[in-house]
Order: C-alpha cells, then structure tokens, then sequence
C-alpha cells in the first residue's frame, strides 16, 4: 500500500493536471518508499502487470524464438555436431528449415511490435495518458532481450565466424594484415564465408588482440567462440545505453526517446549483438568518447575514439570534429577567463560562434587549430603504436578497407546507379560499376570536407557534421549493409526528433531488419520478400503515432483529444 503522503500528493496532481501521475512514476514511487529486495521485487512486479511490461515480454519471447529458430535457419555452421547429437539435424532441412525460417520471422516481429509499442509509450503518443517508461526501465529491457540472444547462432551475417578466423591467424603466427584465413586451413576456416577466406583483416589492431585473446582460450570451438565474441561486445553495449542518452544533455534530445530508438532498436541488438558485430563496439566507444570531449575530457576522450578506430576504422570520421569542440571550448575558457567568470555559465551572447573566426582571445585560430589537431593526433598515434606494438602488426588493415567492395547490393548508391545503367544500355555492368563508385567516392570526399566545415560553430553543429559524414558514408560508400545504419542512428537519436522523423526512421530500421535473411543472404533481389519488409516497415511507423493503423480492431481505442493533437 502506498504512504499516506504518497496518496496525497498524487491527489494533488491530479488535481492540478486533471489526470493521475504515470505508471512510471508510480514505479519509481513504489521502488523509493521501502528500498531493498522486496521494494525492487514489487517494483518489477508492479512494472510486469502494466501494459509496458507486456511489450517487454513480448520483445523477450520474440528473442526466444529466434535464438531457437536459428539453430535451424539462422546463419549455422556447416557441420553442427551439437544438432547431430541431440538428432535434431532435420532443423536444417527441407520442412524443418522452413519451420526454423517462419519460428524466425515471427520472433523478429514480436521484438519490432514490441519495439513500436514501447515507442509510443516512450514518446507519449497513444490510448494511454498516465503511460510511462524510464530510462533504467529500458535499460532493464535491452538486457531481458539480449539474454536469449546470447545463446544464438550469429544471426542474419556469418561475419563472427571470420572474426575468430582473423583472430586465430594471429594466435599461430601470421598477420592478419598479409595472409587470409586460408592460410590457417582448420575448423573456423571451414564455417568463414568463401568470399572472406582470402581477404586480409580490415579490423583495427586491437580487435585483432580480442580475437586473438578468444581463440587463444576457447581454441577451434565455434560455439564458446561465438558466445565469447558476444561478451566481448557487452561493454560497447554498455557505453551505447551510457552515453547515447548522456549525448541528450548536449543534443536537446529526450534521453528516453534515444535509448529506445538508438539500443533497444531491433536492428541494433539482432544485428549487433544476434549477429555478432564489432560495429557494437566501435559505436559504443565513439560515443562515449564524443560524450567525454563535449565534458571538456579532450584528451580521454580522444583515446576512447582512438580505440574505438583500433576495432574499426570508421570511428575515426569523429575525429577532425572533435577538434572544433575542443577549439570552442578554448574559445569560451578564454572569454571567462577575460570576464572573470566560470565557463559553464557564461552567457550566449559571449559564447564562441565560429571556431575558425579570428576574434580578441584568439587572435590567430589557425595555430590554436595545429596545437588541437597535433595533440589529438600524437593521442592518437600513441593508441595506435601501442596497439599494434602489442599485436606484432604493421598498418596493413589500411589497404584491406578495399575489401568491401566485394559487396553488391540495393544499399549502396554506386550499385543503384550501376542497375539504373543497366536498365537501359548494355554496358558491362563491372565497368559501370567501377565509374560509378568512382563518382561516389569523389562526392563522399566532397561532402565530408564541406560537412567537417560547415558544421563548426558549436558542439551541436560539429555532433550534427559527424551524423551527416557518417550518413554520406553509408549512402556513398562502396558497399552498405543494414547494421551500418547504426552508425548515423546513434548520434541522431541524440537530437530533438519530431514524431514525424521518428516514424520515418522506424519505417527505415524495420526495413532494414527485415530486408536480408537470417542466413545472412540478401533479400533484396526478391520482389515478394522486399514488398512485404516495405509493407511491414510503413505499418510499423504508422503504429507509431496509431495504436490500430490498420483498423483491425473491433471497437477503436478511446484517443483523447489533447494525446492525439501532441506533435
């Protein structure tokens, strides 16, 4: 039972707002009057019989079910001797696979259902007034609906299998950076995609460390080696729902809002973490650095984003943006220290406009910009040198980077472009291939230096120029695939997004989910499996403004007017 003075003041809103405080705040209520077990077990029990709680179950049994229908249909080994034992090798086959694919899906839509669901309680849309969700809620969530993941075969991409290939090169003697898995023939050669096994590591040093440090101890066991790979990740996971909600202090986002677009999003946690991707790593750790910089931690966080480019090099886009918020920084230290006050409270009409801009503190901004830049990048090297120092490794993962071209599909423009060609000439479509992400490559250049500086006039603008190099590298970069778009999500979550932008980004993600196949085969050149993710991905991001986009109910839930009039 709730205290007396719990009782009142809740009366006491209700009076003043005409509704009752929401079941968030009830929660938090329960959880604050008699701390310890027993509160924390009301508390969960309380937040599992509310609606919000229904949509974390739902998200959890949806990640049950693909972790079970991927033994079958998800992206397996080629032998399974654990399957083989417990005579359930039929999963892979014929009736069984297509059982294991339709166990799958389902399990993908719960979690989007769930996903939306948990959208629109987060954003304050819907049938509910007193609705609610916290951010240790969702924080909560994520980790109920990564457990069963844990247990999963990689799902939806065989890219762990030549993590631990890369990985086990090291162990035994070869570089990574010169030989391909081929060299080191055993059983995790025998599981890596056959477009991978001659391609050289394009993974930073470190990760090369990690990789090594797992086949070292789990040896040629898939198994151990793919969850081991996954634990490897939970810290990036840990930093993503640390400081993509941090990032809002800055940003003007709702912390919630981008916790739930940004880490419980099902694109993230199936393909980052259900697929084992080092992206979850690399994404937590820019982050995290971005986050440290905008606190006027430059140089720690410099070395997060330097370690973050040592498990892949795109972390280091962040990098030259950096050096503007740090050079505003600069700025506004000097003009208090010229008005006698702490720079956290000095007014706007003080504050920096332009890092770049001569003014009377800094007179000459393009020698304050060589010191930044020089001491960021001596941090940098530092990193770096000590990285591949320990790893016994050159730089040689710059020149494997080109691997990715290997990759063609309907996500990058270079291919676009080359099929549009296509359509309506007969030239050799590798020729046209190669002009187009040429053109590409030239406009991605283009629009980094004009992104890097447009965007330097406050911490805002330069996260905002990193969101936008980040984009123009998924759309114009050789080869795109779906969990690259966590790159860009992750700092746009950041921002104050409209309800609008937030169901067109829903719409976007669930396609993405759901345009590849849990094998980790493309999806994209089947008109039926494309048709049916778009169909999926527009009820989705309706569902996010409406409970029934589609009208199936019997009865229509009771909207309140002042709910449904919110932008």
């Amino acid at each position: 039972m709730a205290s007396p003075e719990t009782r009142a003041a809740e009366a006491t809103l209700t009076e003043i707002t005409g509704h009752a405080p929401n079941t968030a705040a009830k929660r938090e209520s329960a959880a604050a009057e008699q701390p310890g077990v027993r509160s924390w077990m009301r508390t969960v029990a309380i937040f599992l019989r509310s609606p919000e709680g229904h949509s974390a179950l739902l998200g959890f049994y949806g990640a049950i079910m693909i972790t079970f229908g991927g033994f079958g249909a998800g992206s397996t080994r080629k032998r399974d001797p654990i399957l083989e034992a417990l005579h359930l090798s039929w999963l892979r086959f014929g009736h069984g696979y297509a059982l294991s694919t339709i166990v799958i899906w389902i399990g993908v839509l719960l979690m989007i259902t769930a996903w939306v669901r948990l959208g629109r309680t987060t954003i304050g849309r819907g049938d509910r007034l007193d609705a609610g969700v916290t951010l240790n809620e969702l924080r909560a969530i994520v980790v109920i609906w990564i457990t069963p993941l844990l247990f999963a075969v990689p799902m939806f991409s065989q890219d762990v299998y030549s993590y631990l290939a890369q990985g086990a090169l090291l162990r035994d003697g070869f570089d990574p950076y010169v030989d391909g898995p081929v060299r080191n023939p055993g059983v995790l050669l025998d599981n890596v995609s056959p477009v991978w096994k001659t391609t050289t590591a394009p993974y930073g040093p470190i990760f090369l460390l990690l990789g090594r440090g797992i086949t070292s101890i789990t040896g040629d066991n898939v198994v151990a080696g793919t969850i081991a790979m996954r634990l490897v990740m939970l810290p990036g996971l840990a930093l993503m729902m640390w400081a993509v909600p941090y990032l809002t202090k800055h940003l003007g986002g709702k912390p919630t809002v981008a916790l739930w677009l940004a880490v419980l999003n099902p694109l993230v946690l199936i393909h980052l973490w259900g697929g084992v991707h080092n992206e979850m790593l690399m994404v937590g750790l820019m982050c995290a650095g971005i986050a440290l910089v905008l606190e006027r931690h430059h140089v720690a966080g410099i070395v997060v984003v330097a370690i973050g480019v040592a498990i892949k090099a795109t972390a280091g886009i962040a990098l030259p943006f950096l050096v503007w918020i740090w050079m505003l920084h600069e700025r506004e230290k000097r003009a208090a220290q010229r008005a006698g006050r702490d720079p956290a409270n000095l007014p706007e009409s003080e504050r920096p406009h332009d890092a770049a801009e001569p003014t009377e503190d800094m007179p000459h901004p393009a020698l304050m910009f060589a010191k930044i830049a020089g001491l960021g990048l001596s941090v940098f090297a530092a990193v770096f040198v000590a990285a591949s120092a320990i790893a016994g490794v050159g730089i040689g993962w710059l020149t494997a980077l080109s691997g990715s071209k290997k990759i063609i599909n309907w996500l990058s423009l270079p291919t676009i472009m080359m099929h549009a060609v296509g359509w309506f000439t007969s030239f050799d479509p590798g020729k046209v291939l190669t002009v187009t992400r040429a053109m590409c490559a030239v406009a991605l250049v283009a629009v980094l230096v004009w992104a890097w500086w447009r965007f330097r006039h406050s911490e805002r603008e330069a996260v905002f120029g990193i969101l936008i190099a980040f984009v123009g590298i998924v759309i114009l970069s050789p080869a795109a695939l779906p969990w690259y778009y966590s790159w860009p999500l992750a700092l746009a979550a950041g921002f104050a997004l409209s309800t609008t932008t937030l169901m067109v980004l829903v719409g976007l993600c669930t396609w993405l989910m759901l345009v590849f196949q849990p094998d980790g085969s493309i999806g994209l050149y089947s008109f039926w499996h494309v048709a049916l993710a778009t169909f999926a991905a527009v009820v989705a991001a309706m569902s996010l403004r409406k409970v029934d986009p589609l009208r199936l109910r019997a009865t229509p839930p009771n909207l309140d007017p002042a709910t449904d009039a919110r932008p």
